[in-house]
């Protein structure tokens, strides 16, 4: 598959979910397992079908793993921030992340509340809605403007924060120099599927995307979980690396 046709792939999937969320009318629990929302199975299978279409493996948040035989595996991720499209806060995405044997080859994060798509492909840098992205240049934590899953023991001196709630949009919203800098303070909170798109265009835009303790981000168990760190700058990186783990 060429690196077009596996992200028109990747787009394909993410208008599925797109069509499928504007038909969801019960926003409620599903009652399977702990804060999974109706919507998300919804959403599910709408990605599970264009994907599958695709013949590549997937490993979805809701579905878990299939074919992790095949060359090419999407990790996905059909709903991230599912409770705040369930209470309407504009600030959720469908997040995508094609990988082989090399690593990450292309993703797409589409912010499915009105906002840019977030692509990259493998040494080509990252895109919003088609023009290049780059990180802020901030290097130092008191000029900081974070974004924050959860919130840490005491202040790390940041100039102001966010808690936003969709972690592949907050780490894009690094990647796009809207944020210094990003930091999950729950420990090991996130699946792969929260993470793995936007690291990738973190990277291709120039910023650092690393889990806290040095663990391989990209990893394929689902059940395992890391703490994604992130920041525009390597100076800024060490800096909120150092805080959130000591």
């Amino acid at each position: 598959m060429t690196d077009e046709a596996l992200l028109q792939l990747l787009h394909d999937t993410a208008d599925a979910v797109a069509d499928a969320l504007a038909s969801v009318r019960d926003w409620g629990l599903s009652g399977l397992r702990p804060g999974q929302y109706l919507a998300d199975l919804d959403a599910d299978a709408a990605a599970l079908e264009v994907l599958r279409r695709g013949a590549v493996g997937i490993l979805s948040e809701e579905s878990g793993l299939e074919h992790a035989e095949r060359p090419l595996l999407v990790v996905v991720d059909p709903l991230d921030g599912s409770t705040n499209a369930s209470r309407g806060v504009p600030w959720f995405a469908t997040a995508l992340c094609a990988l082989d044997a090399d690593g990450p080859r292309a993703s797409l994060v589409v912010h499915q509340a009105g906002g840019p798509r977030f692509s990259a492909v493998r040494g080509s840098g990252a895109f919003a809605d088609g023009q290049r992205i780059a990180p802020s240049t901030c290097v130092r934590m008191e000029d900081a403007f974070l974004g924050l899953n959860g919130l840490p023991a005491k202040p790390y001196g940041w100039a102001q924060y966010r808690t936003l709630g969709a972690a592949a949009l907050d780490l894009c919203a690094v990647a796009s120099g809207v944020l210094d800098g990003y930091v999950d303070c729950v420990a090991d909170a996130h699946g792969v599927w929260d993470y793995a798109a936007a690291a990738h265009i973190c990277h291709e835009a120039g910023a650092v995307c690393e889990d806290a303790w040095g663990r391989d981000l990209f990893v394929l168990d689902h059940a395992s979980r890391r703490t994604p760190v992130a920041a525009g700058t390597p100076a800024l990186f060490d800096a909120l690396r150092t805080a959130r783990t000591v």
